[in-house]
């Protein structure tokens, strides 16, 4: 897979190199020549300096060859205009960008061309919810402009779902049980997979079918 990173800061430069490490053709585009200089060596990607915001430099780049485009500056007003670049004028398949002030995580949507926004603040507010919280829903991670939602829910005692397969919780058509968490242990679900309490349900929601699964594996209050 080729991708793409509009930015070479330490953010950029640490996705490049775990994407690098697994495998991955990475392009780096930083606009600071200095930079590029100093890191080119310490990095095994390739490296191009230009300015990611502009259409001629991101042509002269090769982005339109790329398959995943990663806009993560430190301008939230930057990374929308890569993204809505990368996805109208280039056509790539998906766009993931950073958000950099959570005031702005409502723009990073389809609209602006994002298939993927990443706000650090918000994935540790998630990531604490999920640690601490039982019987109640906590959103881990959005797609699709908000479209479709990761969530996880820990079976509480009285939770309706306990002591029942998959296939008897009757999840709605567009949601899917993707993993359950037991004892440290991840299990692959399928239909006769059985629940219960304490378990870490992970499902794949759309936003008409959360209300339903929050119905199915959390009781009222």
């Amino acid at each position: 897979m080729r991708v793409a990173i509009a930015g070479g800061g330490a953010v950029g430069t640490f996705v490049a190199n775990d994407l690098r490490a697994a495998g991955h053709d990475v392009l780096i585009i930083e606009r600071n020549p200095d930079l590029v200089a100093r890191l080119r060596a310490t990095i095994d990607v390739e490296w191009f300096v230009a300015d990611a915001a502009e259409v001629s430099d991101l042509q002269e780049a090769g982005v339109a060859d790329v398959d995943v485009m990663v806009a993560a500056t430190g301008e939230d007003q930057v990374n929308l205009v890569v993204s809505l670049l990368a996805k109208q004028e280039f056509n790539v398949p998906r766009v993931v960008a950073r958000v950099n002030d959570p005031k702005n995580k409502w723009l990073f949507n389809e609209t602006w061309g994002v298939d993927v926004s990443v706000s650090t603040p918000h994935l540790l507010t998630a990531l604490i919810e999920e640690a601490v919280s039982i019987g109640s829903l906590v959103r881990l991670f959005e797609f699709e402009g908000g479209e479709a939602q990761l969530i996880e829910v820990t079976l509480a005692d009285d939770s309706p779902a306990n002591d029942k397969t998959i296939i008897e919780l009757g999840v709605p058509r567009d949601a899917s049980v993707v993993a359950v968490v037991r004892e440290g242990r991840v299990i692959v679900p399928r239909g006769d997979t059985m629940v219960q309490a304490g378990d870490e349900v992970l499902a794949l929601v759309t936003r008409t079918s959360e209300d339903e699964m929050k119905r199915i594996l959390i009781a009222p209050t």
